[in-house]
């Protein structure tokens, strides 16, 4: 059985109808997260949550414009990530792979104790993130270019 298959029996994914408003939205809040991202007066920890929580809405993209919509309310980022992949193609695991070692590390950061993200950190979940937005725009024009947002 395929995988996705096996998560929407599990109860974690569900069929979703997406629009193209959504899409606009959806790519909106990851826009704002990506540039909040960048802002120095924050700290290091909350500027690696907000980039992080850019590449979450640009996988959610993904998962939308695919007919799908995480329904796990524990580990729906884990599953998010799991699922981009089976969406995009196999030249995303490594992607998949990366952001849930980051879901981790933020996770980290926001429940356990601050000030366990370098600058570095910081600098490489924007530079994925901002890459990881290129190849989901690339993809919704080839795979659903009626999703595509027009111009706000």
């Amino acid at each position: 059985m395929p995988p996705l298959q096996r998560w929407l029996d599990a109860g974690d994914l569900r069929r979703h109808r997406t629009s193209q408003r959504e899409i606009a939205d959806l790519l909106a809040v990851a826009v704002r997260d990506l540039s909040d991202a960048r802002v120095t007066a924050l700290s290091l920890d909350r500027r690696f949550a907000t980039g992080y929580a850019g590449a979450l809405q640009l996988a959610t993209i993904v998962l939308a414009a695919s007919g799908f919509r995480v329904a796990a309310q524990r580990g729906h980022h884990v599953v998010t990530w799991l699922v981009v992949p089976e969406l995009m193609g196999v030249g995303t695991t490594e992607t998949g792979v990366y952001f849930d070692s980051c879901r981790a590390l933020r996770n980290r950061s926001d429940y356990d104790r601050a000030g366990v993200v370098s600058a570095a950190e910081v600098d490489e979940v924007l530079r994925e993130a901002e890459g990881f937005r290129d190849q989901v725009l690339e993809w919704l024009a080839r795979e659903h270019p009626r999703l595509v947002p027009g111009p706000a």
